[in-house]
């Protein structure tokens, strides 16, 4: 009988197949046992290429858990379908990691909390750019004391043009929004987490669809097509915190700009500064001299798996299989990505009403 640790996967598209399924495998303590898809070849394909001899296949989710002997529920679906699917898998006794954001608002994001706090079950959001060598070695700085009070982070999510034109990116029903919602959701959650505030006073947004109207557009991903682009293509919001820190967010997907990078943080304290711009570094004042300093990541800061390097969904998906294993807490807990959900969504709100969003 086996002893291992049984996951199951509800949606095996990109990011499923791109992330979760190979990170999980490298797990020595997880079996892959089911496969959720509505598209029923995506499922039979990834149970192919990762499940055993007795991994099943579903095109239902709920029959899936009913059926299925997983401990633990992985959620890759459109942003619109987290909730419901996260909530009925906590209700039926699993943990669960569900993709980044933890939903498309703030209320179906509360209502999964709501769900994990019932049923005493585990919940963690994909927010893999936490377990980064640089993310994991600046976080320790900030909470050493060493860039002393971080007053300003500027969250950096900006691509000059790289629209994803697969899947329902472009969907706003399906997912939400665009940028913002996609890739700056993880620049927000990194900023907020090395900063560890996660009590916003205010947000005041901008939004922006200049550029998806266009045909024929230089793009990484080749041309989209414009009767189909219904989010933004780019999306910044001004984020003040209560204890007078600011966080200014900026996101696109397409943007006339050379200065570009995802899922990056810019932080300025009272003792230091740090920077993801060009590899990790750190800036000050010592001896009353200016100092800049970069950090050298690659001598013990980089971990291995069986002689190749891990990445960052390796660590993440190592991380939670031993947060359930021992009983522990995720490293990224449903409250903090409930409150990365909840400044998205005012600044989709402040930007179609011209007015700054005042939280309680």
């Amino acid at each position: 009988m086996s002893t291992l640790l049984k996951v199951a996967i509800i949606g095996c598209g990109g990011i499923a197949g791109g992330k979760h399924l190979p990170s999980l495998s490298r797990q020595k303590e997880v079996e892959i046992v089911a496969f959720c898809d509505i598209v029923e070849e995506r499922a039979m394909e990834a149970a192919a290429k990762y499940g055993g001899e007795d991994a099943k296949v579903y095109t239902d989710y709920k029959l899936m858990l009913e059926e299925s002997s997983a401990e633990v529920i992985h959620v890759c679906t459109p942003n619109d379908s987290h909730a419901e699917i996260t909530i009925a898998s906590l209700e039926s006794g699993r943990h669960v990691m569900c993709e980044k954001p933890m939903a498309k608002t703030s209320e179906q994001a509360r209502s999964m909390l709501e769900a994990a706090k019932r049923t005493g079950k585990k919940l963690s959001i994909a927010y893999q750019n936490r377990f980064r060598p640089d993310s994991q070695y600046l976080k320790q700085l900030c909470e050493d004391g060493e860039l002393g009070d971080i007053y300003l982070g500027k969250a950096l999510a900006i691509r000059r043009r790289a629209v994803p034109t697969w899947g329902v990116f472009l969907d706003e029903e399906k997912q939400g929004g665009g940028p913002l919602i996609d890739i700056g959701t993880h620049a927000l959650d990194l900023t907020l987490w090395l900063m560890d505030n996660y009590e916003p006073k205010s947000v005041t947004g901008s939004v922006f669809h200049k550029l998806g109207s266009r045909e024929h557009a230089a793009n990484a991903f080749g041309s989209w097509d414009p009767a189909l682009f219904k989010v933004e293509d780019s999306a910044f919001g001004f984020i003040t915190m209560k204890n007078g820190a600011t966080i200014v967010l900026e996101s696109s997907w397409a943007l006339n700009v050379l200065e570009v990078g995802e899922a990056r943080t810019i932080l300025s304290g009272t003792e230091g500064g740090a920077d993801m711009q060009d590899g990790l570094r750190l800036n000050g004042e010592k001896h009353s001299r200016l100092y800049e300093t970069k950090v050298d990541l690659s001598a013990g800061g980089v971990a291995f798996y069986e002689g190749e390097q891990e990445t960052e969904a390796d660590v993440e998906a190592r991380s939670w299989v031993k947060a359930i294993l021992e009983d522990g807490a995720p490293l990224v807990a449903p409250e903090q990505a409930l409150v990365v959900t909840e400044i998205l969504e005012a600044i989709y709100e402040s930007a179609k009403t011209g007015k700054t969003v005042y939280f309680n």
